[in-house]
């Protein structure tokens, strides 16, 4: 599906470090240059800046991650003048404090404004949910699952003719287990220090306390297999002292060794496929939960909480198994399930889970249900 001649899209989120949110804004740049668009991102930089010069976007750099009303509100300055000069005919919000910006330089620029409402935000504080609003204000709204659309419908009472669910995505070809060579593999295991023979737990995932690490780790101390080793996968950066609360957890179960926080990872399928089970053990739900789907991509036994966006991404008993979230007996006894599975039975779950995402989430179908959103609007 082709762009209207002429179009130019601008994304604007925080930064281009890890995540889904970044990876995602990336594809959607690879998607609006296939469509004969020109694709613009603002947002702090980040890992992923390159990535998309690679696929033909145009960075700029704006200090977009702050909340601070005056730096949000001088921002909408700043965009808005981006949106002239670039002639920009639709802005696409990610992000809460850099969509407060983008919404009032589209109104001012007379551009189209949608939003993609990726989490599920907290409201926990007096305003929070006056704050997350501006998520809801696009003239589409992207929800990232059925959940995500239900908790718009209401929590901020959207009409429902406004949403467009559109799951996330993987990259079947890069998410290929066939692809994985031995010495992808050879290096990461050396890398990490992983023993021969020894079951590996894998949790990839930002390092957050709601990402469930720590219920992971008092799961593992309840384990049959003592000699299993867990993986955090994830940056470190910013998040020392939870990195340090996370070890000292380790140690004083008896974990020393055994629960190892690996840092960023730039080659994640040839990680996943290291692990003999993959966990999202997030003790909130998940707007959807990439790391779910891309396990389950590579073939890999998958145990998510029950709830959120994982909820219908993982088929329990069938594609992998769901557990109750802040349970670690529960999540240790579907560990032991998944580390007992024979090589049979653990192939033929792959084999379903592989097929159950090639045909509901991939880069491509996302990828294309967005350009038809901004067809929507641009036509």
């Amino acid at each position: 599906m082709l762009l209207p001649p002429g179009a130019v899209v601008l994304q604007v989120l925080p930064r281009l470090e890890s995540g889904g949110v970044e990876r995602g804004t990336v594809e959607i740049v690879q998607a609006i240059v296939a469509s004969g668009g020109r694709a613009l991102v603002a947002s702090e930089g980040g890992r992923l800046e390159a990535a998309v010069r690679r696929h033909g976007g145009q960075h700029v750099t704006l200090k977009l991650a702050s909340k601070n009303p005056a730096r949000i509100w001088g921002n909408a300055a700043r965009l808005e003048a981006l949106i002239r000069e670039q002639h920009v005919r639709l802005v696409h919000a990610r992000s809460r404090a850099p969509a407060w910006s983008a919404w009032a330089a589209a109104r001012r620029a007379g551009v189209r404004f949608v939003t993609t409402y990726h989490g599920v935000y907290d409201e926990s504080l007096p305003g929070k949910r006056a704050y997350n609003a501006i998520m809801a204000r696009g003239e589409r709204v992207i929800a990232i699952s059925r959940f995500v659309q239900s908790l718009l419908i209401r929590r901020h009472h959207l009409d429902p003719a406004r949403i467009r669910v559109i799951p996330r995505g993987i990259d079947p070809t890069l998410f290929d287990p066939e692809a994985v060579t031995t010495d992808r593999l050879a290096r990461l295991a050396a890398a990490w220090l992983l023993p021969d023979g020894a079951p590996t737990i894998m949790l990839p995932a930002r390092l957050s306390r709601w990402k469930g690490h720590a219920v992971l780790i008092e799961a593992m101390a309840r384990l049959q297999r003592q000699d299993a080793v867990c993986l955090l996968v994830g940056p470190l950066e910013e998040r020392g002292r939870f990195a340090q609360q996370l070890d000292r957890q380790a140690r004083q179960l008896g974990l020393a060794g055994r629960v190892r926080l690996t840092g960023h990872c730039a080659d994640m399928p040839a990680a996943l496929m290291l692990a003999d089970v993959v966990v999202s053990a997030s003790t909130a739900p998940e707007g959807f939960g990439r790391a779910v789907i891309e396990g389950q991509a590579m073939g890999r036994p998958v145990i998510a909480t029950d709830h959120g966006g994982a909820a219908e991404t993982v088929e329990h008993g069938v594609t992998g198994w769901r557990v109750p979230p802040g349970d670690p007996a529960a999540l240790a006894t579907a560990l032991d399930a998944a580390l007992a599975l024979g090589a049979e039975a653990r192939q033929a779950l792959g084999r379903r889970a592989r097929a159950a995402v090639l045909a509901n989430y991939t880069t491509k179908a996302m990828q294309e249900a967005t350009i038809a959103v901004y067809r929507e609007l641009l036509d």
